[in-house]
């Protein structure tokens, strides 16, 4: 059972994190104080040689113009003067009689092969350890220079206990740094964890809690967050158009049903025969244009339309389709005004664009009363100086009409699918038209609004312009 555990333990994500946070700083940390040893103990040793070099070269002058008479003197010259009680210097004939310096004799084990030595000397009856170098003169005389290093070892032992301590107290720090970052880990993942398995047992409404701080927890909470309101938007979407679906498809197909089991019982003739048949034909029409209505849309929102994508000009668009409802609109006693551009580059599905302009004038045509007007307009709004070299600004299409209209509940629903204003209840139509309008809108990266015209309703589409646009300064 320990070992079970034990494996838990170690296999938990923020134990691993912990850990890891933990080796690594105390893994910094002693790298930054073995450099500050090593620095320290370094500059030490190398002061030391540089005074030892220094001693060396006015001693060997005064050796090279006066003689040993000379350098003896200087010797004890440099005896007196030593303030730090230091030096160390030791000058012996050939014969090996020592002429001057402050040591009893020659170190006892003084290796003459190596140039720099660290070894114990005996100075005043005490055996100090010191760094020392020897020179060999001409005619066989030795003469030793050197420095006693008792106190740089003393240094150097405090550093080395300090350094001791510091490594504790730094993996004391990390092991309770790392044990607070396990605890920040795993109120994240818990509060996840306990959000999405409440969400999988079926309530949708759980959030993963946001404390405010605005660090990077927050944001990925905040992200997940929204992740989940997508979620339930669709589920909810899906629930709604399942109904709609179920309500809208039934109606059709019962009206054909009935028209077809009454010509069967009482046609008496077969022009009556066939023309419950023609009318059962157009009510199964009108759902085979709801279902192809509805595929058209999921095909949009899963974007797998993007391969018609093309740069076309969209003003000459614009214009052959207010060429194609001209007509319409004078049947139905209305005038239909462009204001357009003369070029306005864009990068999208013409043919997309045109159905969902189509889309938009027919509605307008649709709910607007005879003797009145609607209007097409479209132009290019520049993006800001501060953005320009990322963003070409904004194409902003337009159709105003003067119709019925709609209110502020029937304005936020008017995108959904199979939704239907009251007003427009007994028009014919599936509720379908600006859903695929939005659709399309937004596979271009832009966005739908509907406003008021008081009276009437204005649509308004917002799409990104390319790059060369050629009207850009």
């Amino acid at each position: 059972m320990q070992t079970i555990l034990r494996k838990v333990r170690i296999q938990s994500v923020s134990l691993r994190f912990g850990l890891v946070y933990s080796v690594l700083f105390i893994s910094s940390a002693i790298l930054f104080l073995s450099f500050v040893w090593w620095g320290t103990i370094g500059l030490l040793e190398q002061r030391v040689r540089h005074s030892i070099a220094l001693d060396a070269h006015a001693l060997l002058t005064e050796w090279r113009h006066d003689g040993i008479l000379g350098l003896e003197n200087l010797i004890s010259n440099r005896l007196a003067q030593d303030i730090d009680d230091n030096a160390l210097y030791l000058l012996s004939a050939p014969d090996g009689k020592l002429l001057a310096g402050n040591l009893a004799h020659w170190p006892v084990r003084l290796d003459p092969t190596q140039i720099w030595q660290t070894l114990p000397v005996l100075r005043d009856g005490q055996l100090n350890l010191a760094q020392v170098r020897v020179w060999t003169l001409q005619g066989d005389y030795l003469l030793l220079i050197g420095r006693d290093i008792s106190e740089r070892t003393q240094i150097q032992r405090m550093l080395t206990d300090a350094m001791v301590w510091t490594c504790l107290m730094v993996g004391l720090l990390a092991i309770g740094g790392g044990w607070v970052v396990r605890i920040l880990f795993r109120r994240i993942i818990h509060s996840i964890n306990r959000t999405t398995l409440a969400i999988t047992q079926g309530d949708m409404s759980r959030r993963i809690p946001v404390s405010g701080m605005g660090d990077e927890l927050d944001d990925v909470a905040l992200t997940i967050n929204q992740i989940l309101d997508r979620i339930t938007r669709l589920m909810d979407g899906v629930k709604q158009v399942s109904n709609s679906i179920a309500h809208d498809l039934r109606t059709p197909i019962a009206r054909a049903r009935a028209e077809l089991e009454d010509a069967s019982r009482s046609a008496t003739s077969e022009q009556a025969l066939r023309a419950a048949i023609d009318q059962a034909v157009v009510n199964l029409d009108n759902v085979t244009g709801i279902c192809e209505a509805l595929l058209r849309i999921a095909q949009i929102e899963a974007g797998t339309r993007r391969s018609a994508f093309a740069i076309f000009d969209l003003a000459t668009t614009l214009r052959d389709i207010t060429e194609l409802y001209e007509a319409v609109a004078d049947d139905h006693g209305l005038k239909l005004r462009t204001d357009l551009p003369p070029h306005l580059p864009f990068w999208g599905d013409q043919a997309m664009f045109q159905q969902a302009l189509a889309n938009i004038l027919d509605n307008a045509i649709k709910f607007s009363p005879p003797q009145g007007a609607i209007s097409l307009s479209a132009w290019h709004i520049p993006a800001p100086p501060a953005t320009e070299r990322e963003q070409s600004g904004t194409i902003r299409i337009m159709v105003v009409d003067r119709g019925i209209g709609m209110n502020e509940a029937d304005l936020a629903r008017a995108s959904e699918r199979f939704f239907r204003a009251e007003r427009a209840r007994h028009t014919p139509g599936s509720g379908l038209g600006l859903s695929l309008v939005q659709a399309i809108v937004e596979l271009h990266g832009g966005t739908l609004r509907l406003s008021h015209n008081n009276p009437g309703l204005a649509v308004t589409i917002d799409v990104p312009a390319i790059h060369d646009y050629p009207d850009k300064t």
